[in-house]
This record gives structure tokens, sequence and C-alpha cells, in this order.
């Protein structure tokens, strides 16, 4: 699949799931610290599922914003999503990740809110890579 690519960052980490990871271009730097939940000491710092989940959140929101645009749906400003993401062993070996969307359309119609979130999903770029590959849940609220 060829894809037009407008837009790319980079960003550098080390040390693994207890070091740093920063882009390259200075805008973002981050600490990163293991769960207790898989060995690590916790504490101060965060994880590579947490960015994972911010950015699945803000990226769909945006896929939200394009699908209304094309249908003259207005999504309001106040348009949330919590992202919950799973990490855990897989039965096949390895690990995998779960990944559920709660998505909040305050003043929406929730049929209508339904059908924007299912179109939305079939365009985020996050969800076209995650397809077939990561479970994905869709809630409206």
């Amino acid at each position: 699949m060829a894809v037009d690519v407008k837009y790319e960052t980079s960003a550098k980490a080390t040390g693994g799931r207890d070091g740093a990871a920063e882009t390259l271009s200075g805008s973002f730097k981050v600490k990163l610290a293991t769960p207790k939940e898989l060995g690590g000491a916790g504490g101060e710092g965060n994880n590579p599922e947490e960015l994972f989940a911010a950015g699945y959140a803000a990226c769909f929101i945006g896929a939200m914003k394009f699908v209304g645009g094309q249908e003259k749906i207005s999504v309001p400003a106040d348009t949330s999503i919590t992202s919950t993401v799973g990490i855990g062993p897989r039965s096949e070996g390895g690990f995998g990740l779960t990944v559920a969307l709660e998505v909040s359309v305050p003043g929406m119609d929730k049929a209508v809110a339904e059908d924007l979130v299912a179109k939305a999903h079939q365009v985020c770029p996050y969800s076209n890579a995650t397809r077939n590959n990561i479970d994905v849940k869709l809630t409206v609220a």
C-alpha cells in the first residue's frame, strides 16, 4: 500500500522503558518508567502505552473532524475520547495490545455520533495501522 506522505517526524528513545524519549525537533521530551504491573519500579515517568493512548485519542478526534467536514456535521469543540490501552502476553507468544475508545460527543444525537465514529474508524491512521492486529473496541458515551 502506497502512502503519499505529507508530514513526517522522528523521535529517539534511549534506555527502553526506563529511559527517555524525545522528538528530534526538541518540542517534546518524556521520562519513561516501567509500571509495577509489568515488573518495573513505577514512579514518575510515562510508558509507551500511555503515549499510544494519548496519540490514538487525539488522532481519532481529528478523523472525526475530517469525516464531519465531508458530511457537513459539526463536531463539538468539547468532543473527547478516553483511550484505554492494555498490554499483556499473547496466547501465540510475545506481547499484544488492546484498545478501547470511549467517545463523548456532547449535544450530538447518539445515532449520528455512532455513525460518525464508525466512519472515522475507517479513515483514522491509527485505526488503519492497528486493523486486524489489535482488538479496538469503540463506544459512544
